[in-house]
């Protein structure tokens, strides 16, 4: 049975960390967020094949093109995000969501909100990407 949430609910840190309400909360935000992804999805989808007609002027071709690549790119980066929201909400079954996987401490409420597949704390997240720059310029 579902957790009930009251109306405007909103994740406190006045609450303990992860209760059922704030796993409800998340498990409906990423849902929510996994049912636009697929609906724009749809959509894109359709408009490809319905916007298939060959365009008679080079220019307008090369368009066209141009504009189906950037859907197709925008639709790959959306696959990639569904694959991750997936993970969350595995993680919310499991028990592990909203903890740090390097550090296994809790991920602040207010940056699940702004990003509710994170899956390291700020600080980790900072060391990750700092790692990474320094392995790019090398």
């Amino acid at each position: 049975m579902a957790t009930r949430l009251p109306k405007g609910y909103k994740p406190s840190e006045d609450e303990p960390f992860m209760n059922a309400r704030q796993r409800e909360y998340f498990r409906r935000k990423l849902l929510g967020w996994k049912e636009e992804l697929v609906r724009e999805s749809t959509q894109t989808l359709q408009h490809l094949q319905t916007d298939s007609a060959q365009e008679p002027d080079l220019a307008d071709r090369a368009s066209v093109e141009s504009e189906r690549s950037l859907e197709l790119r925008t639709r790959d980066r959306a696959r990639k995000l569904l694959a991750k929201i997936d993970d969350a909400l595995e993680r919310l079954r499991d028990g592990s969501y909203g903890y740090c996987e390097e550090t296994g401490e809790p991920i602040g409420l207010s940056r699940l909100d702004a990003r509710p597949i994170a899956t390291l704390s700020i600080e980790a997240q900072e060391r990750h990407e700092k790692r990474e720059r320094t392995y790019r310029d090398n």
